[in-house]
């Protein structure tokens, strides 16, 4: 009888104490974005300078889009102390020229200057403060804005600056621009409507293209406008969903983040489909946020890349 030979089991290697001795130095981990024409040597090139200055690579992904052509890519990176950030950029640059990129870096645990805007409607609101108090999202929320006063105590309650800033079609002019100073004031560098119920104008939305997350109470492009789930309903939609998206000047039409949805039935009534939808709303914004914070959505024309 033959006897088959099975395969060898692979080695355990150990690498030896990982953990930091007392004294040691922590380091800086960094995140890279890129986005280029696609070409053979991309990766490896990126790879290579990365290990040149002394870095480790922690994480990375990319993705070639064969119908545009582009390449995406995310790396996050550790690098020593003695290593400063002016040297890695330095050291980037020669790559960022041969394949014409266009690239950033970021230091990977400084939370994000955010801004928090929202009207009456608080459960978005609610649960992103809770998560950023809790210390599982880290965003630095330097302002909550409000066209109401209903949501200010909430601001108080976690001793974040509230904004009361009314609009009218009449003063919607100097009310944004109001906005623009606090946003400069602030440091802002994300702007998240949390069901801010006004429609922001074409000029702030170009301005801010890329820094502001909308969440849409329903599965676009479905049931836009004024009361979705009375519609939904009236419709026995059998799904239901929220979606979050760049705001852009065509109302609701910006570049997805994350979409999420939910079995519903005909036994709900229009009650139960809001607060089914309020959960949902919640999660894909506080999803949404996240992702964009760690530098994982990369704008690809009128769609998103999304390293998870």
């Amino acid at each position: 009888m033959t006897q088959t030979k099975l395969n060898p089991p692979i080695r355990s290697i150990r690498c030896g104490d990982a953990s930091l001795k007392e004294g040691e130095n922590v380091g800086q981990d960094y995140i890279l974005t890129l986005a280029c024409c696609d070409a053979p040597g991309i990766v490896a090139s990126i790879a290579g300078t990365i290990a040149e200055i002394g870095g480790n690579i922690i994480e990375s992904s990319q993705f070639g889009d064969p119908q545009t052509g582009r390449f995406f890519m995310r790396v996050k990176f550790s690098s020593s102390q003695e290593v400063k950030k002016s040297e890695i950029v330095t050291a980037l640059e020669q790559p960022g020229e041969k394949f014409t990129m266009e690239w950033r870096l970021y230091e990977a645990n400084r939370p994000t200057k955010t801004v928090i805007m929202a009207s009456k409607t608080d459960h978005c609101l609610n649960d992103l403060v809770y998560r950023w108090r809790m210390g599982t999202l880290p965003i630095d929320i330097v302002r909550i804005i409000s066209n109401h006063k209903d949501v200010e105590d909430i601001a108080k309650l976690n001793n974040i600056p509230f904004t009361y800033a009314p609009v009218t079609k009449e003063t919607k002019e100097n009310q944004e621009q109001q906005l623009r100073e606090l946003f400069v004031n602030d440091g802002t560098e994300l702007i998240v409507l949390a069901r801010y119920m006004q429609i922001l104008s074409d000029k702030l939305s170009k301005d801010y293209f890329g820094s502001i997350i909308n969440i849409h109470h329903s599965f676009l492009p479905g049931f836009k406008g004024a009361k979705p789930y009375h519609r939904a309903h009236d419709r026995g939609v059998k799904l239901i969903g929220a979606t979050a998206h760049y705001v852009t000047p065509d109302l609701d039409e910006g570049p997805i983040i994350e979409q999420e949805v939910e079995r519903v039935n005909h036994a709900m009534n229009v009650t139960d489909l809001i607060a089914a939808g309020r959960d949902i709303e919640r999660r894909v914004l506080a999803k949404a946020v996240r992702y964009h914070i760690e530098h994982r959505v990369l704008i690809n024309d009128g769609k998103t890349v999304v390293f998870l």
